[in-house]
């Protein structure tokens, strides 16, 4: 099967398989916008909000009647890893008549991009370490560039938009916070400065600000280490960092050769048994000399990540050490968040993590008032598929929410960055199994309306949005469920999401059911299907997030912070990170597709996509 579009010619695999296996497809041009940027454009290539409504008509892809020599198809994996080697050389458009279908290069990154060496779509691009990638034909000299060692990746705005940060950017006193719910938004670059107000930028969460750092652990897909070195403050700069991935092979060398220059730094690699999973969790332990701190995120430690992306974080309280000789149960919250938290890093049965282990159970961590929602890899039968994936929501849901009259008109909203392969149509797992765990309210159970918000107009952030014609092409029911990514009340709509976000709003968008912020895109590998008749539970994936229900705050429901910035410490809204009710996408609305061009129109700042 093949398309022809105002996107190119592609060739798509004629797979009917609905796993997240490897695709094939062709490439065009070698020259690919960064991924770093994630400034929106003007153009209708969406993102989406995903919202379990009726759904409208589906986005169509009209077909192309020949397909390209066979020598020219490669592997999705292939195509990933040749689209991110050249995505660090931005195309511009030419709107000069003269220079119509021209594009020049420009500056470009000095280290390159790739993907996990999975091809699963619920992954995040991955940053190949500076000086050692493979060998290539060197280029001419015309073409060649002088290398800047250290330099910050490509932007829109240049490189001094990243360099010169406002004197304001970074906290210099403790900001002031929403303590009632601890959720925050990253910091973004060329915002009014109110919409940083009470935002966090990695800087900040690692400074003396929040303690006297004295030993961290690192979890994450995407590590750029010396970056990650620079962020911790200089006297805390040489502490001992555990890093956890999930790099096998190739990749892992890379990340270990990226630590040689610092001694302080050790690994820990997540066991991945299942094919096509990713250790896509991203979480940081901190350990003070005043105590414990655990923050669950969506952000990559990647300099991209934190700069031009709407990124969230829930960023627990300082927990305080317990009283020599407390039982093994003191310090638990009604949440059980410390029971959860030990279970999730036992299950990665790693040697490296058992100090730390050992050592929160020295804590107290009674303050938490959120529910731990995570995954990890495995086939899961009985009591133990409700521990993890989207059946530990459910069960969570089931145990701690209330049903609520007309139920059926509320809404689930799932916002993401990613989407996986989930079928043929809608019956084979999203409309079937996960919506009935979304849809779940303490002891009733009803049918409702889904949305989803998925991106368009996304360029150049695109790279971080691998949704790939392979799998659109093969679920255009999905699309019709699709709403526009919009958030002008936390000023953050030309902020490309990479934050994923789940919950259940009320008809008029005033209150909350519940609210999840998660690493889990939206995909089988990261949420787990059932399977034998249902009787057993795979996930493929590690992922982590923090699900908060309104009994834990003593609230029926949540209402909607319409106005979440400046950030006040006394407000009693949530503060959702997008507008609500979400925008619907119109005729012309189409999904962001990171492996097809858009060469017809430049985005707001003047590029163009061209996938290699």
């Amino acid at each position: 099967m093949s398309q022809d579009s105002q996107h190119g010619k592609w060739t798509i695999s004629s797979s009917d398989d609905d796993e997240d296996l490897p695709l094939s497809g062709t490439t065009t041009s070698n020259r690919h916008q960064p991924a770093e940027s994630n400034q929106g454009s003007h153009r209708s290539t969406s993102p989406a909000i995903l919202k379990l409504e009726p759904p409208s008509a589906a986005v169509e892809v009209k077909p192309e009647p020949t397909k390209p020599p066979v020598s020219s198809l490669v592997t999705v994996s292939e195509a990933r890893q040749s689209a991110a080697k050249n995505q660090v050389n931005p195309v511009k458009y030419e709107t000069s008549p003269s220079l119509a279908g021209k594009r020049k290069k420009e500056i470009s990154d000095s280290s390159g991009w790739a993907l996990s060496d999975s091809d699963d779509d619920g992954g995040d691009v991955k940053k190949k370490s500076p000086g050692n990638e493979p060998n290539r034909t060197p280029p001419s000299p015309k073409t060649k560039k002088t290398k800047v060692a250290n330099e910050r990746p490509p932007s829109p705005h240049g490189r001094l938009y990243y360099i010169d940060e406002p004197e304001d950017f970074f906290e210099s006193s403790i900001p002031c916070l929403n303590d009632a719910y601890r959720f925050y938004l990253n910091k973004v670059t060329g915002l009014d400065r109110k919409y940083n107000s009470g935002a966090l930028h990695i800087r900040d969460i690692l400074s003396p600000l929040f303690g006297t750092l004295k030993e961290s652990v690192q979890f994450n897909y995407c590590f750029d280490i010396a970056w990650m070195v620079k962020q911790y403050p200089p006297e805390f700069r040489d502490r001992p960092v555990l890093i956890v991935h999930g790099d096998k092979r190739e990749a892992k060398a890379r990340l270990v050769q990226q630590a040689q220059p610092f001694p302080h730094i050790r690994f820990c690699q997540a066991k991945l048994d299942i094919a096509f999973g990713t250790h896509h969790t991203k979480m940081m332990l901190l350990w003070y000399e005043e105590g414990f701190r655990v923050i669950i995120l969506t952000s990559n430690l990647i300099r991209a990540d934190w700069y031009q992306k709407t990124q969230g974080m829930w960023m627990g309280p300082l927990f305080p050490r317990l009283p020599k000789g407390s039982s093994a149960s003191a310090g638990e919250s009604p949440t059980f968040f410390k029971r959860d938290l030990l279970d999730y890093l036992a299950s990665y049965r790693a040697p490296e993590l058992e100090e730390w282990i050992q050592r929160i159970k020295e804590y107290d961590l009674s303050e938490t008032r959120v529910h731990l929602v995570g995954s990890t890899p495995g086939r899961y039968v009985g009591s133990d598929m409700e521990r993890w994936g989207h059946l530990r929501l459910r069960k969570l849901l089931y145990d701690h929410t209330e049903p609520i009259p007309g139920e059926e008109r509320w809404p689930v909203i799932g916002q993401f960055s990613s989407i996986g392969s989930m079928g043929l149509d809608k019956t084979k797992w999203l409309a079937g199994e996960f919506q009935r765990t979304l849809t779940t309210l303490g002891k009733s159970l009803t049918v409702m309306c889904l949305v989803v918000i998925y991106i368009f107009s996304c360029r150049p952030a695109g790279g971080s949005l691998p949704y790939s014609i392979q799998t659109a092409q093969k679920q255009l029911w999905l699309h019709s469920y699709f709403h526009r990514w919009k958030a002008n009340t936390t000023g953050r709509s030309h902020a490309m999401p990479h934050i994923k976000t789940y919950m259940r709003a009320s008809p008029d968008f005033t209150q909350l059911a519940w609210f999840l912020v998660t690493s889990a895109n939206l995909s089988k590998a990261a949420w787990g299907a059932l399977e034998k008749n249902n009787t057993q539970m795979m996930v493929r994936s590690y992922e982590l997030g923090v699900l908060y229900v309104p009994s834990a705050f003593n609230m029926t429901t949540f209402p909607v912070h319409k106005n979440p910035f400046p950030v006040s410490s006394s407000s009693s809204g949530f503060p959702v990170p997008f507008d609500l009710p979400p925008s619907s996408y119109s005729a012309k609305d189409q999904p962001w597709i990171w492996n097809i061009p858009y060469s017809q129109a430049p985005d707001r700042h003047g590029n163009i996509w061209v996938p290699s």
